[in-house]
């Protein structure tokens, strides 16, 4: 399996290649030179299968002959052997045809464990090989952060810097990142918001002697593996559910439009998909852009779901790429104008095309509680405020006769303050987290200023050579 570049300026890799390398020296993201592709037959072969079996198939075609697939398989069996639930990703019936996809059973009760305690595994395998060391450099709303750290802590050839947004993200997610004691591990609360955060940590990977003095490697979804590893769920839950012989729709909350855009790749390479809903908090530019071709950028507003408070969703460009049939210029032109303007000029006849597929969805802040309050009463089920939005938006757009399956991204733990107004009552963090509250803290407040970030990144970095 080769790799090639959204914007078409930078070098073709192999899996290896673009695990660590992240994004593109071309400032594109790197994505699959031809996709690969389940028959109804490979599909029904991995039913009733082991989670870890599912992913290990799945990753397969993407990896190639990078890594052998016993090993693969011992990788995915250990990513997933600590998680909560025996089924790793349960699916939790609301209703008649109406499902949840519980993705938050890793060690930090996010979805994002689900990708990136394989990725881990991944560096370490990829890392051995060529005897080399990385600088680990991520973005995060909330919960990409504490489950890179829960990957990356405590490996030899690994050290990880997590830049959040200062005072942005909930008290819990905040803490599972900078109560970790590892050394190689480095908080940073940026004096900005999210978007702030992703376009350093873009600036940072095109600062090519920067890149190479200090190894970055990508652990956002900019990082092609956490896209192919989340694949895995989509397939799982279908199957589930009587794929291939019957269609599902999805209802995913979205900032970054990774998790949605993994969907995307499930149908790409054979998934009976029907429909896919993207759901929105206040922070709407997916959905002004699905109802109106109005992919425009607005102030980030906090919310009670700050992992979608987002006003540039990076992993669109993938989708992009391939809505205009491939065309590398004309996706380069478009990003490029796009960073300039403000404002993203998607021809007409390639957003209808997204809309064949695609349906956006936006709710606020008093809607989302009022979600998780009506979903705990009748259904018994409490949900986190990102996905009380993906419930709220599947009830809106459930195709008749399909199975709709709501991706449930957080526990409702990491965020008691929200689930408190709504429902009266905290929920408790489960037993591993029980002293979080306890932990002491270790980061540093930054300015939201490259030259500052990569300094404190050199530092750290070169901190044990001589």
């Amino acid at each position: 399996m080769r790799y090639l570049s959204t914007r078409g300026q930078a070098p073709e890799r192999n899996f290896s290649g673009v695990l660590l390398a992240g994004l593109a020296e071309d400032g594109g993201l790197f994505v699959p030179a031809a996709w690969p592709h389940f028959s109804a037959a490979d599909l029904r072969s991995m039913r009733c299968l082991p989670y870890a079996e599912i992913a290990a198939r799945v990753m397969a075609p993407f990896i190639g002959n990078c890594v052998p697939f016993d090993a693969l398989r011992a990788m995915c069996r250990e990513a997933y052997a600590g998680f909560a639930h025996p089924a790793v990703t349960p699916l939790v019936q609301l209703d008649r045809d109406f499902w949840v996809l519980e993705l938050f059973h890793g060690p930090t009760l996010a979805f994002k464990d689900l990708a990136l305690q394989l990725v881990g595994r991944l560096f370490d395998h990829g890392l051995a090989q060529r005897d080399e060391r990385i600088t680990v450099l991520g973005a995060t709303s909330g919960d990409t952060g504490s489950a890179a750290i829960e990957a990356c802590r405590d490996r030899a050839r690994v050290d990880i810097a997590i830049l959040h947004p200062l005072g942005r993200t909930s008290e819990v997610q905040r803490r599972q990142m900078t109560s970790v004691t590892s050394p190689n591990v480095l908080n940073l609360a940026v004096e900005g918001n999210f978007d702030d955060c992703q376009d350093l940590v873009k600036a940072a990977f095109a600062d090519a002697p920067f890149r190479r003095q200090v190894r970055l490697a990508a652990v956002n979804s900019i990082n092609w593996a956490r896209i192919a590893a989340q694949t895995a769920y989509y397939i799982a839950a279908a199957l589930a559910l009587g794929a291939p012989e019957r269609e599902v729709a999805f209802a995913v909350p979205t900032g970054n439009f990774g998790n949605v855009l993994a969907a995307w790749a499930a149908r790409r390479m054979g998934l009976p998909v029907a429909r896919l809903t993207v759901a929105s908090n206040r922070n709407d530019i997916l959905a002004r852009f699905l109802a109106a071709n109005d992919m425009s950028m607005r102030p980030v507003e906090a919310s009670l779901s700050p992992s979608m408070d987002i006003a540039v969703s990076s992993n669109f460009e993938r989708l992009l790429f391939e809505l205009l049939g491939r065309d590398a210029p004309q996706t380069a032109a478009v990003m490029a104008d796009f960073r300039a303007t403000g404002h993203m000029a998607v021809p007409d006849p390639v957003w209808h095309h997204a809309r064949e597929l695609f349906q956006g969805f936006t709710l606020d802040d008093p809607g989302t509680l009022a979600e998780i309050r009506g979903t705990y009463e009748g259904a018994g089920y409490l949900a986190d405020p990102h996905t009380a939005t993906a419930i709220a938006a599947a009830r809106a757009s459930r195709p008749p006769h399909v199975p709709t399956i709501v991706a449930a991204t957080a526990h409702p733990a990491k965020f008691p303050d929200a689930i408190e107004q709504a429902v009266g009552f905290r929920p408790p963090l489960p037993p591993p987290l029980a002293d979080l509250y306890d932990r002491p803290e270790h980061f540093s407040v930054v300015p939201a200023d490259l030259p500052t970030i990569e300094a404190r990144l050199r530092a750290f970095a070169t901190r044990n050579t001589a």
